[in-house]
């Protein structure tokens, strides 16, 4: 499976595609997305979308996720901004067919780290780590979007091995059934399975 993280900004929007084998990730392509600052917000929108749709068409992930979008009382305006860098970059994803996930940066930062109050450098540490890497990603818009992306994998990951974990104790529930029934059938006595 491809993915392709994104962490959204005006100025500078990092992005980065893993490709996914089982618990294995490794670096297909990764960037960042720079619109002309001095240019007109519609401008800068539409060279994001334009550079994002480019991207996805030439990595082909299978799922892209996006950071959450988060504010604080001390800047709206940013907020607001972010959410215009959000809508393009999910519009890019749609338009492709591909669907769009958010993560809450401060999971991201739990799931790789432990910690969601991690800082940036021990999760760029990580995505170092988990991805071989030699050295740490450039700048941090892109470590932030490969943090995305693998938290996204591991998110996946946990929730195939709870599925599979679910079917084994129904199967195993099934065959307890099964063995209760065949001894009432052979006269034999029952024995006590718990639920």
């Amino acid at each position: 499976m491809r993915i392709l993280g994104i962490d959204p900004a005006l100025r500078v929007t990092g992005y980065g595609v893993i490709e996914c084998n089982g618990s294995h990730a490794r670096l297909i392509e990764a960037g960042v997305v720079a619109p002309k600052t001095r240019a007109a917000l519609e401008t800068r929108l539409a060279q994001l979308h334009a550079a994002m749709t480019e991207i996805i068409a030439q990595t082909r992930p299978d799922a892209v996720v996006i950071e959450a979008l988060y504010a604080t009382y001390k800047s709206p305006a940013t907020a607001i901004l972010m959410g215009h860098a959000r809508g393009v970059l999910a519009l890019a994803s749609a338009q492709a067919g591909v669907p769009v996930h958010t993560l809450d940066h401060t999971r991201v930062k739990r799931t790789l780290v432990g910690s969601g109050s991690a800082r940036k450098k021990q999760v760029g540490a990580m995505v170092t780590q988990l991805l071989g890497l030699r050295s740490l990603p450039r700048p941090h818009d892109v470590s932030d979007a490969l943090a995305l992306a693998l938290a996204f994998h591991h998110r996946l990951s946990s929730q195939a091995s709870e599925v599979r974990g679910t079917e084994r104790r129904g199967e195993k529930r099934r065959n307890a059934a099964r063995g209760r029934v065949g001894r009432a059938q052979r006269g034999l006595p029952l024995t006590c399975f718990p639920e």
